[in-house]
């Protein structure tokens, strides 16, 4: 994973990031042992999200159309698939969903790239649960129950299998655990149209 705190898509050298022993050139084995990798392709998939409000935010929205091409095109030629992680709206902004969410799907239909429909179930589940807690106190980024949402969602949308029933709970309670697996099922495949 490459991160920059805060960080827009334009802040990322993605071109970089397929350099021979750049990402990945070593990994560590059950033992802690390090093994370098072999070198050739290093990816199946780049998982990208631009900051919270760059796609929708008047001032950026320009840089999120023009780096989700620019990135995609990039992560083809390395033989990789482009898929854009669609972010949530903020605790207090809900009306910033329906923006990304068609900002997020505009790029994912131009560039022909998979899209992960986080934002959706957040809203989903908030609909359903409002009582239950997605955010860290800054209202912006996911709670663990945010977090574990987020990585059912991404499962379902990368694997097309339900993570409905999955024995991994992440410390959550059981019935709150299943009910996020299901909200990020039927939001994925809402989202697709299945």
């Amino acid at each position: 994973m490459v991160t920059i705190g805060g960080a827009g898509l334009d802040w990322h050298d993605v071109e970089s990031y397929f350099r021979p022993n750049a990402i990945g050139a070593y990994s560590f084995d059950e033992q802690n042992n390090v093994v370098f990798n072999k070198p050739g392709k290093m990816f199946d998939a780049a998982v990208m999200m631009d900051c919270s409000q760059c796609p929708i935010h008047p001032k950026l929205k320009l840089f999120f159309t023009e780096y989700t091409k620019k990135d995609s095109d990039i992560v083809r030629a390395h033989g990789a698939t482009p898929v854009f992680f669609m972010s949530w709206a903020y605790a207090d902004k809900p009306e910033m969903t329906a923006q990304l969410a068609e900002a997020y799907t505009v790029a994912g239909n131009a560039n022909n790239a998979l899209v992960i429909p986080a934002g959706l179930a957040f809203a989903r589940a908030r609909e359903k649960q409002p009582e239950l807690n997605l955010y860290a106190p800054d209202k912006r980024h996911p709670s663990l129950a945010g977090t574990y949402l987020a990585a059912c969602t991404t499962f379902a949308a990368l694997t097309g299998r339900s993570p409905v029933g999955n024995s991994y709970h992440a410390g959550i309670d059981e019935p709150t655990a299943e009910f996020l697996q299901q909200v990020a099922w039927d939001t994925v495949q809402d989202y697709y149209g299945k």
